[in-house]
Order: structure tokens, then C-alpha cells, then sequence
């Protein structure tokens, strides 16, 4: 997608440097900064410190690591090393372990002198390769907005959450791949932005990548939606995800499981958006995912520019109040519409996935 006028990815491989190349989302929206990941401690330690995010994004950088491993030294056991700390780096999000474990496998009988080569093809292969899934979702998505638009002959109010955006994958996003394609028809939208605290990941980047296609967009408060759709303001929810189980059941940003009740509540239909990618076939109960518990301090402090234009970090707290993070909630597949997949949309149920990825 574009960034003043620009088409990027969020992340890409630079062969003549030998680095990996990413857009630094932790300085977004103020500073637009492309950042070299040299080594795999970078390529981790960009995971965890969120300069880059989202599901399909960290499984993308995360094959793109076990390349950099490669390159500093192509030992089987720190290439074994490096792939057990890059899916320590962020627990949640299952395409980290689901981009790894595929690089494992597509080496595991490669001789040592064809690591490299082998590597960068499959890792290219599955940004490649979500790019087009996330085209796909949105093809899939389009057609709800369409109906949508074809009943009311108005502009379509999406409210979405967090950054299912391009941003948060290699191209297109999740959430936003149906807006886009949307937008691109000449479908009227207008989309309410949750602001996605503590780090305003909708604020910052959803709404920021949706004025860079001249999308309309408003930025609401966390705790707004509820009362938008009683006024009859939404017409539908598209969120993203970062984990999905086979029942149906979505892990996906805190506060995602309060807009899904607040739009059952109000008849308003709650999609969720993901490439195959993101589903867990395997954990059965949704209390066996593992939630992130990131730093208090993404809480307790913001950061956000001055009137002379310098970005600072500032705290908004008490000093003495303590303060929990958790990164995400789980909303059941009761409450959820449907899923916007690649391969077409199911029902959220074990049925629906199973039908429709032939399991």
C-alpha cells in the first residue's frame, strides 16, 4: 500500500546489503524511519519491542530472521537456538511459531552450503504468499460491504479495533483488506477507529494507513463503540486476529471481546478477518492460549508530540498506582458472525473451518 504516494511493504529483504528492511512502527505516526535488522537478535528483538506487529507481520520477520541466523553462522544447532528464541520473542500470535517451524522443515534436508539460498526463497515465499491470502480476504470481504451498501444505497460505518491494517501484515491487512477493496469499487466507508490503548496501535497506525488512501476515518475513545451502535451508527465490525482456534473462537487485541458483546447486543454483525495462517488446529480450549503480559509502563505512560513538534514520553499516572497490561482477550465464536478467510467465509465453529480447509 501507499505511504505519501509510495507503494511499500513492511518488510523486504535487500540483497545487495544483506539486511533485512522494515518500517519502525514504534515511530509511527510522527516519524516515518526504515530500519536494517542485521542479525537475529535484531530480527527478535524488533518482535518484541513492537517496531514491527501484528499476526501475519511477525511470521513474515520471523522466517526473514532464521535468513540472518543463516548468514551469521549456519550451524544446525544455532539455527535451533535461533528459532526457540524467536518464538519465545512474542507468545500469543500462533504465525510466529507456524512461519519458524515451516523454515525448519523446508531445511531440514538441505546441505549446509544451500542453507542460505534455500532460506531466503521460503521466506520470501511466505510473505509472498500472505500478500496474496490478505488480497483474497478482502475479495471475500467485499462482497459483505457490498450487500451491505446495496440495502442501505448510503456510506457503510466499519468499526474496526486495534491495526488489522497493511501495517500489521506484508500488504492488504486483514480487517482493512475488504475496506481497501471497497474504497477501490468506489463504495462509499467510513470507518470508526477504536484509538487501542495503551499503545493506541489504532490511533497511530490504522488511522494513519487509512488517510494515506484517502479513506474516511474518525478516531474514537476504547469505550465509544457501544453507544455508536445503539444509535444505529455501525453498520459492521471487522477486526483481525492473531490466534483463532478451531472452534471458532478469536484471540485478538484487548477490548475486542467487549465490541463483540456490545455488537451482539445491538444486532450489528461482527467479523472477524484472517489468513489460514492464523488458525490454531491444535489447543481445544481458549484458556490454553498463552496471553502476553507486556510492561506496565505502556500503560502508565504516552508519547505523543509537542506543540514545537518534538516526540516525547510522558507519564499519565500516579506515581505510586501499579498497573496490568494484557495484550489480549479472547472473544467466543458465539460472537462472532463469521470469518473472513482466503479460502472463502465459514461460520466460527469447528465445522465451519473444518468444511471449508477440507480438515
Amino acid at each position: 500500500m501507499k505511504i505519501e504516494g509510495k507503494e511499500f511493504r513492511t518488510i523486504w529483504f535487500d540483497e545487495e546489503k544483506k539486511v533485512v528492511k522494515i518500517i519502525d512502527q514504534t515511530k509511527l505516526p510522527h516519524q516515518f524511519i526504515i530500519k536494517d535488522l542485521k542479525t537475529v537478535k535484531d530480527t527478535i528483538n524488533a518482535i518484541k519491542t513492537m517496531e514491527v506487529r501484528g499476526a501475519p507481520l511477525i511470521g513474515g520477520t520471523a522466517a526473514y530472521g532464521i535468513v540472518l541466523a543463516i548468514l551469521e553462522n549456519n550451524d544446525l544447532e544455532f539455527i535451533k537456538k535461533s528459532s526457540k528464541e524467536l518464538i519465545q520473542s512474542r507468545p500469543t500470535a500462533i504465525n510466529l511459531q507456524w512461519a519458524v517451524h515451516r523454515m525448519n522443515n523446508k531445511l531440514s534436508m538441505i546441505n549446509s552450503n544451500d542453507l542460505f539460498d534455500v532460506a531466503l526463497k521460503e521466506a520470501k515465499e511466505i510473505c509472498d504468499e500472505d500478500v496474496k491470502f490478505c488480497e483474497n480476504i478482502g475479495l471475500n470481504g467485499l462482497k459483505i460491504i457490498e450487500e451491505i451498501y446495496n440495502k442501505k444505497k448510503d456510506t457503510v460505518n466499519i468499526l474496526t479495533h486495534c491495526n488489522a491494517g497493511w501495517l500489521a501484515t506484508i500488504n492488504w491487512g486483514t480487517a482493512t483488506s475488504p475496506i481497501y477493496h471497497a474504497h477501490k469499487k468506489g463504495i462509499p466507508i467510513h470507518v470508526w477507529v477504536d484509538e487501542t490503548r495503551p499503545r493506541n496501535q489504532g490511533a497511530n497506525l490504522t488511522s494513519y494507513e487509512l488517510n494515506e488512501e484517502e479513506i474516511p476515518n474518525t478516531i474514537i475513545a476504547d469505550n465509544t463503540g457501544g453507544i455508536l451502535m445503539q444509535r444505529g451508527e455501525v453498520d459492521m465490525c471487522i477486526v483481525g486476529t492473531d490466534r483463532t482456534l478451531a472452534t471458532g473462537d478469536v484471540c485478538n487485541k484487548i477490548g475486542t471481546y467487549l465490541k463483540a458483546l456490545a455488537a451482539h447486543d445491538n444486532n450489528v454483525p461482527f467479523y472477524v478477518a484472517l489468513p489460514s495462517s492464523t488458525i490454531d488446529w491444535n489447543i481445544k480450549d481458549y484458556k490454553d492460549i498463552p496471553i502476553e503480559e507486556r510492561n506496565a509502563e505502556e500503560l502508565s505512560h504516552i508519547e505523543g508530540k509537542d506543540d514545537e513538534g518534538n516526540v516525547k514520553k510522558i507519564l499519565i499516572y500516579p506515581n505510586k498506582s501499579k498497573a496490568m497490561n494484557l495484550a489480549f482477550d479472547v472473544t467466543p465464536a458465539k460472537f462472532v458472525t463469521g470469518l473472513i478467510t482466503e479460502k472463502g467465509i465459514c461460520t466460527a465453529s469447528s465445522e465451519g473451518l473444518k468444511k471449508l480447509f477440507n480438515k
